[in-house]
This record gives C-alpha cells, sequence and structure tokens, in this order.
C-alpha cells in the first residue's frame, strides 16, 4: 500500500519524495570538473595553437581522452565551450571602457583600443575564435558578443547624441558597424603578427572612424548657441 502523509501527521496526500543531496552534490561536482577541462582546453589552446587536438588538451587536464568524452560528446562541443570562455574575455574587457567614456573621440577610441588590447593579449585565443567561426555554434556566439558589444556602444553613443542635441538614430548603425570594421582589422592584424603598434592602429583607426561622426555633427542643423558648445568640447 502507498503511504501518505496521513500516515506521519493526519493530512491527506502522498509524500513528498526526499531531495537527493547526493544527486545534487554529484550534479556540482560534474559542473565544476566540466569547467576545469574547458580551462585546460584554454590552456592546451594557448600552448599548441589553433590546431590542438583532443589528445593534447587530455594531457594538458591530466586525464585519459575518454574522460573528455563524459563531459563533452565529441571536439565540436567542447570548442564550442571554449569559444564561449573567450567571447565573454572579450566583452569583460570591452564593456568598461565603453561605459567609463564620455567624450565622441575618447569612445571610439577606447572601445577600439580594448578590443585590440585583449587581440594584442591572447592572440592564440583570438585565432581560434575568428577562424572556427566556420562551425554553427561557434559562429552564433561570434554574433553574438558581436551584437551584446554593438548594443551597449550604441546605448552610449545614442546618449552622447541626444545630449548634444543631435538625432540618435545613427547611434545603432554606427555601433555595429564600428564593431565589424574593427573585427575586420583586428583579424588582419593578428594574422599578420601586429606589424603596427596597438598604440598608433588605434590612432589610425580612430582618425577614420571619427571624421564620418564628426562630419554628421558638423552638418547639423544647429542653433548658434550650441554650436558654439560644441566647438568648446574639439578634441
Amino acid at each position: 500500500m502507498r503511504r501518505t502523509s496521513t500516515d506521519v501527521n493526519g493530512s491527506d496526500g502522498p509524500t513528498e519524495p526526499p531531495r537527493s543531496g547526493r544527486r545534487d552534490r554529484w550534479a556540482d561536482h560534474r559542473e565544476q570538473r566540466r569547467h576545469e577541462l574547458i580551462g585546460a582546453a584554454v590552456q592546451a589552446l594557448l600552448r599548441f595553437g589553433p590546431a590542438v587536438d583532443m589528445d593534447q588538451v587530455a594531457a594538458t587536464a591530466g586525464v585519459s581522452k575518454p574522460v573528455l568524452y563524459r563531459y563533452f560528446a565529441d571536439k565540436a562541443q567542447l570548442w564550442l565551450a571554449v569559444s564561449e570562455v573567450v567571447a565573454a574575455r572579450v566583452v569583460d574587457a570591452i564593456a568598461p571602457a565603453v561605459a567609463q567614456v564620455r567624450e565622441e573621440r575618447a569612445l571610439v577610441e577606447a572601445t577600439i583600443d580594448a578590443y585590440l588590447s585583449v587581440i594584442e593579449s591572447e592572440p592564440t585565443l583570438y585565432r581560434f575564435l575568428v577562424h572556427e567561426a566556420g562551425h554553427p555554434g561557434i559562429q552564433q556566439v561570434v554574433t553574438g558578443t558581436s551584437r551584446q558589444v554593438a548594443t551597449g556602444l550604441a546605448r552610449v553613443i545614442g546618449d552622447r547624441l541626444r545630449s548634444l542635441g543631435l538625432d540618435a538614430g545613427p547611434a545603432e548603425p554606427w555601433a555595429y558597424g564600428l564593431v565589424g570594421f574593427v573585427q575586420a582589422v583586428g583579424d588582419w592584424w593578428t594574422t599578420h603578427g601586429q606589424p603596427i603598434r596597438r598604440a598608433a592602429l588605434t590612432d589610425y583607426l580612430t582618425t577614420l572612424l571619427w571624421s564620418g561622426i564628426e562630419g554628421v555633427r558638423r552638418g547639423a542643423d544647429l542653433p548658434p548657441e550650441l554650436t558654439r558648445a560644441h566647438e568648446r568640447i574639439e578634441p
């Protein structure tokens, strides 16, 4: 006969199954172990380059290859997890730089410099993220990262344009264009062994991109008092 709660406290209804502390602990352990293996895969990438294989990842992690396959169905699933970690590093580096600046040119310069600094400090991981983007899952990660950065950038640009009495309509296309432009140049820069110093490349790109933004601002039909205010903040 099925036991109900009446047997112990006089109320009707089935007894709730007890939570399995052992199952919860195992799930936590598995998740922690998975993160450790992803970290080992990142280290293997840094050591062996984007062509690293599962044997090298397993050796770096200090486990056998079958252990890796307990946590990841195949190499593609592992690389997808790695791409999410690398993409998060890009966002973590860029977001604070975008949020802290206030002047328009400084905003463009800070965004470009933050992105290039990620490439400069971890070129192997960046090349992996870009050149594995043909994998559908990784492509989604790259696209999502670009969208996240561009959305934050558009918000800041829009706020600055509105504060200057300008139409905020260009903010979103500018933001997406800036992100795509810098990604393309960053790919060239790292593929060719960073032939230009980061500071110089940041200045080159900022000058080019700022010319477009400044052109829109100069072409706006502004009252004289706003025009004078804009001239006072010229870089």
